[in-house]
């Protein structure tokens, strides 16, 4: 499917400047939804943030004033839950918007592969892929590596907010633990387990729908083997 798709050409009846303009307007609106999607995530995670920081302070006061007591432990198990359900909906959020970046990016180098089309001496220019394979989006997410590295994995925003979730579930099961068993070396055992599995877990998660994602994708313009 994918010879198919290279070989055929993007015909219209129209002349090559009125498709370029409308690709151009195409390409815009995907700008333009691609920019809101960012902002409005960015805003999610900001209010989350707040949130747990907020949470954390309204903790080390209620502490003092309570001498960490057993009050102080009930009310910081649900203060936890709460901040912990809130960072699962945000963590969801960044994942699905996400997805709908790789979209964006996808669609954007669809563009530019009728871009080429129209112009066949212009790729030479075109810093960001036309192309809209696997090789082609990272090319548009990555200049000037051949591919997604660890640094680029690890500075992600999916990996930011699961370790900040993974953080927060690790203190709820460990003031829950102490709840209901009073030992602190096992809940803080409890807690470190609970929050690499939930790393590990939703980690392997994100990028297994990424892959997924792309596996059941047909390009439109393959790059050349």
């Amino acid at each position: 499917m994918a010879e198919d798709a290279a070989g055929r050409q993007f015909e219209s009846p129209a002349p090559a400047s009125v498709r370029a303009q409308l690709l151009a307007t195409e390409h815009w609106g995907l700008l333009a939804a691609r920019s809101t999607a960012q902002n409005e995530v960015l805003a999610r995670i900001g209010i989350f943030l707040t949130l747990v920081s907020a949470g954390l302070v309204s903790l080390a006061l209620v502490g003092q004033a309570t001498d960490f007591s057993e009050a102080f432990v009930a009310f910081a198990v649900g203060v936890l839950a709460f901040i912990v359900l809130v960072g699962v909906l945000t963590q969801l959020r960044v994942m699905n918007i996400g997805m709908e970046d790789l979209m964006y990016v996808v669609a954007m180098n669809r563009l530019r592969g009728a871009y080429v089309e129209l112009d066949p001496g212009l790729d030479r220019v075109l810093m960001s892929s036309p192309h809209d394979d696997f090789a082609g989006i990272q090319q548009t997410y990555y200049f000037f590596t051949p591919k997604r590295g660890i640094s680029q994995v690890l500075g992600s925003t999916m990996a930011f907010i699961i370790l900040i979730n993974s953080s927060l579930l690790g203190l709820f099961i460990a003031a829950t633990a102490v709840v209901f068993t009073s030992l602190v070396a096992l809940a803080a055992v409890l807690g470190a387990a609970g929050a690499v599995l939930y790393f590990g877990l939703f980690y392997w998660g994100g990028n297994r729908t990424f892959r997924a994602a792309l596996a059941a994708y047909h390009p439109e313009f393959p790059s050349p083997e």
